[in-house]
């Protein structure tokens, strides 16, 4: 079993690696990209013809999209390299979910008194992580009854409710959230469990 899960560190470790330099390379080819887009190197030399040639069209669809949304075409580079960025930190936040899941189930399935601490552990997890997609969505201004964000005002309705009762709210801002956060925390802190 340790066998197995130093295999899947080396795995996450290598993807990392390959991530990094995946970033590296996107950067540097929407460095030339930009430095081709605004002239800023010659619009007629090696470096702008190799740009239009490859360049550009593996572009052409982020492109599109910043145009669409009223963007500069010349941001399409940048905006590739976020999708870059951000893609691979998730990727890798994913991964490592799925590991530490993975563990979990595995110590939690050794003793069934373990597996009611791991239900109780994952019940925490699954309050505080819906207490953060509602507070998200209040500020994206989502609606409370989407199919998407519904699941999260069902799960914390029941303790944010009294809790408004008691804490006072600060003008257009509740806090309560906050507060129901550090709650769970503490209790769990106290149930000493991980």
């Amino acid at each position: 079993m340790e066998q197995a899960f130093a295999t899947y560190a080396g795995f996450i470790a290598a993807v990392r690696v390959v991530l990094f330099w995946l970033a590296v390379a996107v950067a540097l080819v929407a460095t030339l990209d930009w430095l081709v887009r605004t002239r800023r190197v010659q619009p007629f030399g090696v470096l702008a013809r190799f740009c239009r040639r490859y360049i550009v069209p593996l572009l052409a669809p982020i492109e599109a999209r910043v145009v669409r949304r009223g963007g500069l075409p010349s941001t399409a580079p940048w905006w590739a390299l976020g999708v870059v960025v951000v893609g691979g930190l998730l990727l890798l936040a994913l991964l490592e979910f799925l590991g530490r899941l993975f563990l979990q189930v595995a110590w939690g399935a050794s003793s069934p008194g373990r597996f009611g601490l791991m239900l109780v552990s994952w019940t925490f997890t699954v309050l505080r992580i819906a207490l953060i997609v509602r507070v998200i969505s209040s500020w994206f201004q989502i609606s409370p009854w989407s199919k998407w964000i519904r699941w999260s005002f069902v799960l914390t309705e029941w303790m944010l409710a009294p809790l408004r009762r008691i804490v006072p709210t600060f003008g257009p801002v509740d806090i309560t959230p906050m507060v129901a956060f550090i709650l769970l925390m503490i209790l769990q802190s106290v149930l000493q469990i991980r």
